[in-house]
């Protein structure tokens, strides 16, 4: 083997048993899904170690040890099956004040199956220009896919001073935007709206401690951040993940 080669293949090890053991720790902390996924990733890391090697007893070794963590991979699946069914599924993400990496896309593009048809939101705060476009961007990554949304609900407060119009105006161009692409925007407005939840009609239910309002206002219109929401620093929030057989209608 080069030496290119053997550096390459060492690379891939050094990766395999990282990811692998952030899997395990993440097993140990209960994080099942995320562990999930990890274990997912340092298997196919490791399945790349062992058809790039000659080692024999190298291949063997890892043949091994993918055999184990298949095995636990698969059985993290069905218990996270069976919460999905016994409605006990929860996952908790907390998201530090300043950190980055939370787009819209990051967080919930893991619940947005193809099977997803229809979502409902419920967050007090769509109502000022900001909030809106917050809305706004949170519909294009539903039209984006990979799911088929038909389908908007919104329930928001209504903005009772200078800025209803805006607000009102705001929101029936976003649904005549959405029309264009063969989705309905229904919105409606209440007075004693608090939760701030967002729900799919595969069963997933996200709850965010600040609605979709969670970024902080770039430093800068020409600052990093500005366009990307991944670069964009938060503010410190918690989102809960359920999964429910039930899903609400508003």
């Amino acid at each position: 083997m080069s030496r290119a080669g053997g550096d390459g293949t060492a690379a891939l090890e050094r990766a395999g048993a990282e990811t692998v053991r952030r899997a395990v720790e993440l097993d140990l902390a209960s994080r099942f899904q995320e562990s999930l996924v990890c274990y997912q990733e340092g298997i196919d890391l490791l399945l790349q170690v062992v058809k790039a090697t000659k080692d024999e007893a190298k291949k063997h070794h890892y043949r091994q040890k993918i055999s184990e963590y298949m095995t636990r991979a698969e059985d993290i699946k069905k218990h996270v099956e069976k919460e999905k069914r016994d409605g006990k599924y929860h996952k908790q993400i907390r998201i530090e004040e300043n950190a980055t990496g939370f787009s819209y896309e990051k967080l919930f593009q893991e619940y947005l199956t193809e099977i997803v048809s229809e979502v409902w939101v419920e967050d007090p705060y769509i109502r000022s220009v900001y909030q809106l476009y917050n809305f706004l961007r949170f519909c294009e990554m539903l039209v984006k896919g990979p799911c088929k949304v038909k389908t908007i609900h919104l329930l928001t407060s209504c903005d009772e001073g200078s800025g209803r119009t805006q607000q009102i105006n705001g929101l029936e161009e976003i649904q005549q935007s959405l029309r264009n692409y063969g989705v309905t925007l229904n919105f409606e407005f209440s007075s004693s709206i608090h939760d701030r939840e967002i729900r799919f009609n595969n069963g997933w239910m996200i709850k965010i401690g600040r609605g979709l309002d969670y970024f902080k206002k770039p430093k800068g219109r020409f600052s990093i951040g500005y366009c990307d929401f991944d670069l964009r620093p938060c503010y410190e929030t918690t989102v809960d993940v359920f999964h429910t057989k039930h899903t609400k209608k508003m």
